[in-house]
This record gives C-alpha cells, sequence and structure tokens, in this order.
C-alpha cells in the first residue's frame, strides 16, 4: 500500500512524505478497506502543522475522512461484508488502504458517489449538529454564515436552507461569492468590500440575524456578533484567521445573545450513537433532493501535500477531496 507519513510536525509540502508501506490486515474487530475517496480540510492541514488541539503520536498519516470498499473482515465483526462501501472517520486516510474499527463505520448508500459521501462527514455532520442541536434553528429564521464558500461554510449555506432558514453568506472575492449563490444563499456578500454592521442591519430591517455559523474568528468575529439579533445564537465554529477573539458580557447581556461553542468531535465522543443518527438524517436529506454535497476539487493521491497546503494559502473551495485510487 501507499501512505502519506509525518514523522515531524511542519509546513504539509515540508514535512509530508509519500511511503511505500506493507499491506494492513484486520485484527480483531477490525476491517479493512480499499479507500476510494478521502476528504481533507483545514483541521488536517492545522493537525499536519501541529497547530491543532488533537495530536496523534508520530509518525502518523493524515486524514480523518474516508469512504472505500471493505476488502477484509477481522474477527467478532457482525453486521459488515467485504465488498460493503463504508464511510468512517479516523487517522489514516491519505493512504490507498487502512484499517479501520468496525464500530466506527457508517453505511454508505448507492445514490452517493464516495467523493460526495466523504465531503459530509465532518463538514455535514459539523453544521447539523451546530444548527439543530446547538442553535434549534427555525424555519424563517436568518442565518449568516461567514467563509461561506469554504468547507464547512459551504454545507452550512446549504444545511440552513434545507432547513428552513434565510441565508446571507459572506465570502472573500467575486468567484466565491458567485459560488455561494450556487448553494442557495438567499444574499451573498464580499465581506472585503463592504461594512459588515451596516450591511447585515439594513438588508435585515435593522434587526440583525437570529443565528450566526461563525467559523473565521478575528476581526470578522469582531464584527458579526454586532450583527446579532434579540435571543440570537452566535455559533463558535473555528479560528481559521489565527485569532480567538474576545466576547464582552456586556455586549451578550444587553442584546441577548448566545454564544454557542461547537465541538461536534467530542460531542460524539460522549454520545458515539450521534454520529449515526446524523450520518442517517444527511443521507435522507441527500435522497430526497434536498442537499448535494459540493464536492469542487479532487486531487490524486501523489497531490495530497499540495492540496493541504493550499487549504492552508486559501486557495480552494468547498470540499476538497484525495482519490488514491485514481
Amino acid at each position: 500500500m501507499r501512505a502519506w507519513q509525518i514523522d515531524d510536525t511542519g509546513n504539509p509540502l515540508d514535512v509530508m512524505v509519500l511511503r511505500d508501506l506493507p499491506d494492513p490486515s484486520a485484527g480483531e474487530d477490525q476491517v479493512v478497506i480499499e479507500i476510494e475517496a478521502a476528504g481533507i480540510g483545514f483541521p488536517d492541514m492545522l493537525q499536519v502543522q501541529g497547530g491543532y488541539q488533537v495530536k496523534p503520536p508520530l509518525p502518523f498519516t493524515p486524514g480523518n475522512e474516508m469512504v472505500g470498499v471493505i476488502t477484509e473482515v477481522g474477527a467478532g465483526v457482525d453486521g459488515w461484508s467485504v465488498g460493503d462501501r463504508v464511510g468512517a472517520l479516523d487517522g489514516g486516510g491519505l493512504a490507498t488502504h487502512t484499517t479501520l474499527r468496525a464500530s466506527s463505520l457508517l453505511p454508505v448508500p448507492d445514490h452517493l458517489s464516495s467523493a460526495e459521501a466523504v465531503a459530509m462527514l465532518v463538514n455535514h455532520g459539523t453544521t447539523l449538529f451546530a444548527l439543530e442541536n446547538r442553535a434549534s434553528i427555525q424555519p424563517g429564521e436568518t442565518l449568516l454564515v461567514t467563509a461561506a464558500a469554504g468547507g464547512a461554510g459551504s454545507s452550512a449555506v446549504q444545511l440552513g436552507k434545507a432547513l428552513g432558514a434565510r441565508v446571507i453568506g459572506l465570502a472573500g472575492g467575486p468567484e466565491k461569492v458567485s459560488m455561494v449563490y450556487d448553494l442557495g444563499a438567499d444574499v451573498a456578500l464580499d465581506y472585503r468590500e463592504i461594512d459588515i454592521v451596516p450591511t447585515i442591519r439594513d438588508i435585515t430591517e435593522n434587526r440583525g440575524v437570529d443565528v450566526c455559523y461563525e467559523a473565521v474568528g478575528g476581526d470578522v468575529f469582531d464584527q458579526v456578533r454586532r450583527c446579532m439579533a434579540w435571543d440570537g445564537r452566535l455559533l463558535v465554529i473555528g479560528f481559521t484567521s489565527g485569532r480567538i477573539p474576545d466576547v464582552p458580557a456586556n455586549h451578550v447581556l444587553l442584546k441577548n445573545y448566545s454564544v454557542v461553542g461547537v465541538h461536534w468531535g467530542a460531542s460524539i465522543i460522549r454520545d458515539p450513537e450521534a454520529m449515526r443518527r446524523g450520518w442517517d438524517r444527511l443521507v435522507q436529506l441527500t435522497a430526497d433532493g434536498q442537499l448535494v454535497p459540493p464536492v469542487t476539487a479532487t486531487r490524486p493521491l501523489d497531490e495530497a501535500a499540495q492540496a493541504l497546503d493550499d487549504i492552508g494559502n486559501r486557495l480552494t473551495t468547498g470540499k476538497v477531496v484525495v482519490l488514491p485510487q485514481a
């Protein structure tokens, strides 16, 4: 098998090495899959750099989202067979094959391609949890999405519309703004060309937004918190700008809005069955035609390090998927 490995953390192009390794085998309660699609995003890039909160022991193979076909089933595994197409969230996705815990597997339906399925695992899983569980978003409410052309943001635009919200997306540059409209947003704006606060207040007739899906942090966070409506919910998704902002408690009090943390990965560790419930919900939305996962770029395995570097340099939109068998 072939797999990217990291012996020391740093910039992807400097530290990632593509190696030929022994083929994996399935131990008890494990399966081996041939990986057809691996999803990568900003957290993977941070993990390679050593800046993510989860730090695998070295050496490790990056890539926490994968879809593939089972090629071997270990002892004690029930309910899965060779030939089944499955998805999983686990380490080792940037490889041609990997070993997975049978308990981590999710069934992938025939109506989804492997690339589409892998694009939903983290981005849409996080966003469904954020909008439904943490924000309790309601039909007719207004949702503001920052970094709306990115992997997480694009899923928020799509799911916001599927859940009946009016969606406003912020993105950087005309091409990204156009993409956000294509995803279904009611309004898409180039945040670099506007004054965010008065623009959003004008769009919402001075009411503000009910829910904000905020993944940027820094200066953008400082502005969008001032756009919150009474009883609004400001969802903290991440800090791709690199600066973790502070929230003035008096502002939260006076405008009666909530600042809500979204740590989906930790939540499914505490409630493992929630992963399958969320996945089944997303699959049903795709079957109903309400959701089409946006795969905007596919790369062969040889280009995975460059793809992660591109993500870090804000050169990508939507979901980037690596195809190890291509």
